[in-house]
Order: structure tokens, then sequence, then C-alpha cells
């Protein structure tokens, strides 16, 4: 930082009023023969002049008090022109002001003052451009070694001295770091509070905290597509996050702030890398998650296969739906994702049908319901909608099939013990089934999940499905997917219906039919539970 003081130092020159603002920084250099450059001036300079529009002593009291209101550094008066000495008039009010007042003497021509000036100034940003740069590989090292946002934003928070606090594209923070004191809780309510009225607006500038005091804050937006475009355009979509950081003490300066804008960027690539890494974890839980129901994967092979998941020992599947047509599954897919992280538990996320799926590292009874709750929890604040959670038991990581059909079943046995019959007048029952299902609420599904014959399971199902099974042409495969929509929606005709994409009589028509082939009643509860059954069991022996 350049000062009055050091530059008076090196060019030898007398101060000669004014020496309380000798430490103040000098921003720039201007020279200027106008009774009034302020209008082109905006703080911060040193002015040299000869004074040759000021002829009394009032105008050099009123251009010294002119200066010194508009907070400029000082003022370097040239003599052996129009004043032969600096006027005392102006002397006496900058003494009054603490406004720094030398002279220049003929002999030393303006341009040797602004020459030295400059020389520190660009060496200053020089310098300040040389730690910039240095901060900025270190935090491009953090990105590429996959470090996370956690080691980026701890950085940033100690290369700058402050606390850095990475907000998504709605408000919620993200990461949030200190260097030597933690925002107070006041502070980051208002702080989150701009972030989020930015976000609804869907600005895109970067701003100060009103939280902060003076320059002490810094907001800016974060952008996956990159710089703000040519003209200096801000990108045309709404920020994907914004960075925000607020000094432990004092202003930013202007490595901080350089610093921060540098970052930007390699936050944007840090949270693309994650999202990347995210999206193609997702697809490959995804991908066994599917491969794991339709009994693709077994034995030795499916705990390889989980064992990068952290699931190589005993694992516990959970089941979430949303009692929604409406439901998002990415939300419930994000809030299972969010309970399972809080509760400090290692899990596989993914959804299969209607159904957002996790398999954790296993768990007792008791820390396996409680996480449950925290599940169901999460999901209701996601989808604003009814959920049920569904939970198997624990199991060898090889049998992870089975816990998935015991969550998933506990779920439906649970809807058809307790849900009431089919609408009337149009409107849809309440299910009055709790939020959570385990394992233990199975009830007669539990002898079939115990059979160790699969011989035996197969030729049970196959005594009430075959018939369906071997009905002309492909008609059967739509009996079947009509008859289990019928089931899982508990004889509930228009939802059934809704279900299948068809119309509830051309549903009655296909379920009169299956009553026709296999002599059953689907109006009575025992032949639909019979059925439901058969069809969880040809699951397992598919």
């Amino acid at each position: 930082m350049l000062t009055l003081r050091d530059l008076l130092r090196d060019l030898d020159l007398q101060l000669l009023a004014g020496e309380g603002g000798l430490d103040l920084p000098v921003r720039w250099v201007h020279i200027s023969e106008l009774a009034d450059p302020t209008p082109w001036l905006s703080g911060g300079e040193l002015l040299l002049t000869t004074g040759l529009q000021l002829d009394t002593p009032e105008s050099h009291r009123e251009f010294v008090a002119r200066l010194a209101d508009h907070q400029l550094a000082g003022m370097g008066f040239g003599t052996g022109f129009t004043h032969e000495s600096v006027p005392p008039a102006a002397l006496e009010i900058a003494e009054e002001r603490d406004f720094p007042v030398f002279e220049v003497p003929c002999e030393l021509p303006f341009i040797a003052i602004t020459e030295a000036a400059f020389s520190q100034l660009v060496n200053e940003q020089y310098a300040v451009l040389k730690r910039a740069l240095a901060a900025q590989e270190r935090l491009e090292r953090i990105v590429l070694s996959e470090r996370g946002l956690e080691a980026l934003a701890g950085t940033l928070a100690t290369l700058i001295g402050a606390t850095v606090i990475v907000f998504d594209s709605r408000g919620e923070p993200l990461m949030q770091r200190a260097f030597r004191r933690e925002l107070d809780a006041d502070a980051l309510r208002a702080l989150q509070s701009n972030v989020r009225e930015r976000a609804r607006r869907r600005e895109t500038r970067g701003f100060t905290p009103s939280a902060t005091e003076g320059n002490q804050g810094l907001a800016l937006p974060v952008a996956f597509d990159g710089a703000p475009k040519k003209g200096g355009a801000t990108p045309a979509r709404a920020p994907e996050a914004w960075l925000v950081a607020v000094k432990d003490a004092g202003p930013l300066s202007d490595f901080d702030r350089l610093t921060l804008h540098q970052a930007v960027t390699i936050v944007a690539l840090e949270l693309l890398r994650s999202r990347v890494a995210g999206d193609t974890e997702r697809r490959l839980a995804g991908d066994l998650l599917e491969a794991l129901v339709r009994g693709e994967l077994s034995g030795s092979e499916l705990t390889r296969r989980l064992a990068p998941f952290g699931l190589a020992q005993r694992v516990a599947a959970i089941v979430v739906q949303a009692r929604s047509d409406g439901a998002d599954m990415a939300l419930l897919e994000s809030a299972l994702g969010a309970a399972i992280r809080d509760e400090g538990a290692t899990g596989l996320i993914a959804s299969t049908g209607t159904l957002s799926c996790a398999l954790v590292a296993g768990l007792d009874d008791q820390d396996l319901f409680a996480l449950a709750e925290v599940v169901a929890n999460n999901a209701i604040g996601a989808v604003d909608a009814p959920v049920h959670v569904g939970v198997g038991r624990a199991v060898p990581s090889e049998q992870a099939r089975r816990s998935f059909h015991e969550a998933r079943c506990a779920l439906e046995s649970l809807a058809m013990a307790t849900g009431v019959g089919e609408e009337e007048n149009g409107s849809e029952p309440v299910i009055a089934a709790p939020q959570v299902a385990t394992y233990r609420d199975l009830g007669s599904f539990q002898l079939l999940l115990s059979l160790q014959d699969e011989e035996a399971l197969r030729l049970y199902c196959d005594s009430l499905l075959g018939p369906i099974e071997a009905s002309e042409g492909h008609y059967g495969g739509e009996l079947m997917r009509s008859l289990e929509a019928f089931i899982e929606e508990n004889g509930q005709w228009e939802r059934a219906a809704k279900r299948l994409y068809c119309h509830r009589h051309t549903l009655r028509y296909r379920i009169r039919r299956v009553e026709e082939l296999t002599g059953r009643n689907l109006s009575t509860a025992r032949d639909r539970i019979e059925f439901w059954l058969a069809l969880r069991g040809r699951e397992l022996v598919a």
C-alpha cells in the first residue's frame, strides 16, 4: 500500500500541513488546474496543482476544504509559477482538516512525482497479482486432488482471513468455514436472507451483504456456464450457487477481492465435478439396484459390486414411497440421501419404479428404525405429501435382495391391512397406515421369505399365477400388470386405472378375466392377499 509518507520520503519533500493524514493510502496521482476538479475524482487520489485559478485567501480555503471533503489523499502545491510559496490560508485549513499538503518546487516536475508513485503502485499491483495467482493455483490443486468443497472453502477462508460460505441456488448453505471466528447466528440468518431474496429474483450480480459493515463482506454469483459475456453482460441463467466471504476484521483488500473473483471459477468447477461424480454414482447405484431387484446379481458377485459403496458386510434396505401421483422421485432421493448423511450412515441410494431405496450398512434394529423415522420426516418435508417408509432387516450383503423385498412388502402389506376399499362418489380413501413399516409388520409374508426351497416357492406361485401367464398371446402380460396394480392400490379402481393409463372399465374387464382364469374372487381380502403373496414370491424366484 502506497502512502503519502512513503512517497515524500522517497522524493525528499517536506510536509507543510496535515501530518495526521500521512498514512492514508494513495490510490492514484492526478494533475489539475481546475477550480473544482472533484467531479473527475473518486477519492484516494493525490492532487498536483500550481493553483493557477486560486487568487484569494477565500478561494484557497474553499479549494482545500473541497479536496478534503472528497476524501483525497493529499495535495502537492507547485511553487515558482503563479505562487512563490504555498498560500497560508490553504495551509491553515489543511492543518484543521488533517489534510496533507506539501510544496513541489519548480525544479521538480510533476511527472517525477507521478512516475515515482506509479512505479510503486504498479509494483504493489504486481505483487498482489502474484499472490493471487499463487492462491488460485493452490485452490486449483485442491479441485484436481478431489479433496472436496470443504477443503476448498477452508483454504479460501485461511487465504483471506474470513468466514467463507457457499450457498446453493435456493440460498441454502452447502458449506461454511471460518478462519478465526465464526459468524454469529443473527448475521448468518441476515446473510442467508440476502442470498435467498436474490435467488428468488434470479439476480446475477454480486453484492455487499447488508449483514456486514462497510467493505467487510462480498457475495458473488457462481455460474456453471462460465464468466460474464463480452461487454460485461452477466450470464443469462440464474446462478447455480453463491460464494460469500465476510472478513474477520477490517475491509476486503485488493488481494482479497481478486482472490474471491478467481475463486468463483474454482468453486464452479468443484461443484460441477461433484455433480458429475454424483450423477455417475447415482447411475451406477440405479443400475446395481435394478439388477439386484431383478435377481441378476447374487452371491459373491453382488458382494463385490456393493463393496465400493461400503456395503461389503451386512446391509439393510429402507424404501420410501410418496402417496401422491405427482411426487418428484429426485426430491425423494435427495431427502433420503440427506437423512443418511446427517445420521452418519453409509449407503447406496437409488430408485426403482415408484420407490426410492437406500441400502445402508447393517445397523441394529433400534438404530435402523430411528433412521427410518428421520427418513420419513425428511421425505415429507421434501415432497409435501404423505410418505410411507419400509424397513427390511439387516442381512449379509449377498442377501440384500431379500431385505429390499422385506422393506417393500412391509409397505404394501400395511397399506392392504389398513386402507379403505373402493372409492365412493369419486373421492379417494385415506390411508391410515403409520409412516414407517418394518419387516416385523410382514405377517404371513414372513413365511414366504422363510422358505429355503425355491422350488416349493415356485410351485406355490405357479398354482396361482400360472393360468394368467399361460393365457392367450401377449395379453397375459397385460393381465399380470393389471392384477399387480389393482392389488398394490388396494382395490381402488380409479388409482389402479390411472397407474395403468387405461379406463377403469378396461381394468374391470381385465380383473374379471383374471377371476375367470383362476377361479378366484378379487373382491375378497383373502384372495387379494393370496395373489399379493404369489406376486411377491415370484419376484424372489424370478
